[in-house]
């Protein structure tokens, strides 16, 4: 029983430690003033729809007038996880926590941000089982059900955009004039939680409305496809920021398709000081023999703040938000610090390159002989001992190296010495 108990205690322990790795983010957007919007997405981590569509505010909005923060991920760990909540329920922790709790200091920063006296409207995205009516229909259809509506603790509040239900009404009617189907229409979903809901007493919004801050809930039906969902979270986030005078340009097309190319595309991760960029959207599920620094931790970029690496054994996990997009097979190897131009034949025209850079090519390259650097053209065989200063199309290299899925784009290492030096990308057009 003790080395049970032990077990146990080193399990909980390495949990935890795994869990504080992955801090959320707040990101601000426009210029900070006194009427800022708060958005919390990923607060349950199996809620794909809310922590994805914060992401997209986040990248693909430019506030023009009003300031707006966003926090896409605020259950980080939970997200990778695909779980509700490794450690409970993090949106029935906002009344009374202990200090030993794990996610006790996520809580306190949270309420930091909820309570700042900018922030006057905050807007918490979930995704719900099935479509909320306020009376029964049938069983996906029913009061018991929290998909497709707006969320309010009570009707008003004393405080300023405290008139909640006439508000979630505003909200409700713009986004149901933009249903892709009937049934998927918004409701109004008032709690009454002062009333006696207790678990609702312990909720995020319930926290906000008792510090006099007005706050809605965001729910799209799990019944829908994920980017489904964003479709209709975005619309509302839109119609709150139209009420707040919040003004934004988006870079992508209102409508579900749109919504499903923002989310998929134009998505990349870079490493070492840009010296290495994978673009994800059709990245393979593996790749193996990848030039990973020797006795450190993997220092990266990403494009979004969803998309994060985690170490498993001699792999690294690609992860965006709950999926997995690609493992890494580390290749441990020292790397050289030095980032020089190189000559590249793209084509026939001689351009500059430098490790980090994705290269168009129709027929053929030739990357330069550099007296420096021995060059590796993952996948492509010859009986040179160089594979520089010679012409090599697609269909020299063996697909199964490509990068991506489509097998069009390739990796040019480049070596000094014993030490990895950097990577380029050649991306045959299609």
């Amino acid at each position: 029983m003790l080395r049970l108990f032990s077990l146990l205690f080193l399990f909980s322990t390495l949990l935890f430690a795994s869990a504080k790795h992955y801090d959320f983010n707040l990101i601000k957007k426009g210029v900070d003033d006194d009427n800022t919007l708060l958005v919390v997405g990923g607060i349950q981590g199996d809620e794909p729809g809310g922590f994805l569509s914060a992401s997209l505010l986040a990248t693909h909005y430019e506030i023009t007038k009003g300031s707006v923060w966003i926090v896409p991920n605020l259950n980080f760990y939970s997200i990778i996880k695909r779980s509700r909540g490794p450690f409970g329920d993090m949106n029935r922790k906002f009344a009374e926590l202990s200090c030993e709790d794990p996610e006790y200091d996520t809580i306190q920063r949270i309420k930091s941000y909820i309570k700042d006296e900018k922030v006057k409207l905050i807007v918490n995205l979930h995704d719900g089982s099935g479509f909320y009516r306020p009376t029964y229909e049938d069983n996906m259809h029913s009061p018991s059900r929290w998909g497709q509506c707006s969320i309010v603790d009570q009707e008003n509040i004393d405080a300023q955009y405290g008139n909640l239900a006439e508000i979630a009404h505003k909200v409700n009617k713009y986004v149901n004039k933009h249903l892709m189907k009937q049934e998927h229409k918004y409701h109004l979903h008032n709690t009454r939680t002062r009333e006696g809901d207790k678990e609702m007493e312990k909720s995020l919004t319930y926290f906000a409305i008792n510090n006099n801050k007005a706050a809605f809930g965001n729910e799209a039906s799990k019944s829908l496809s994920t980017h489904e969902r964003v479709y209709y979270h975005l619309l509302a986030l839109e119609r709150y920021m139209q009420i707040m005078g919040i003004e934004y340009k988006r870079k992508f097309t209102m409508h579900p398709n749109g919504v499903y190319a923002a989310i998929n595309n134009d998505i990349y991760i870079s490493m070492y000081d840009n010296k290495i960029k994978l673009p994800l959207s059709k990245i393979r599920n593996y790749l193996r023999y990848f030039p990973i620094k020797k006795d450190e931790e993997v220092d990266f970029r990403a494009s979004n703040p969803l998309l994060t690496i985690v170490k498993q054994g001699n792999e690294y996990t690609i992860q965006y938000g709950n999926r997995r997009l690609s493992r890494l097979k580390a290749d441990y190897i020292e790397h050289d610090e030095h980032k020089p131009t190189f000559e590249f034949l793209i084509d026939g025209e001689v351009i500059d390159v430098s490790f980090g850079d994705i290269v168009e090519v129709k027929k053929n390259f030739l990357v330069k002989d550099d007296q420096n650097y021995r060059v590796n053209v993952i996948g492509y065989t010859s009986s040179r001992k160089k594979e520089t200063d010679v012409h090599i199309a697609k269909n020299q290299i063996a697909q199964r190296f490509s990068v991506d899925q489509s097998g069009d784009i390739y990796r040019v290492e480049y070596y000094k010495k014993e030490k990895f030096a950097g990577m380029i990308l050649v991306k045959f057009k299609s």
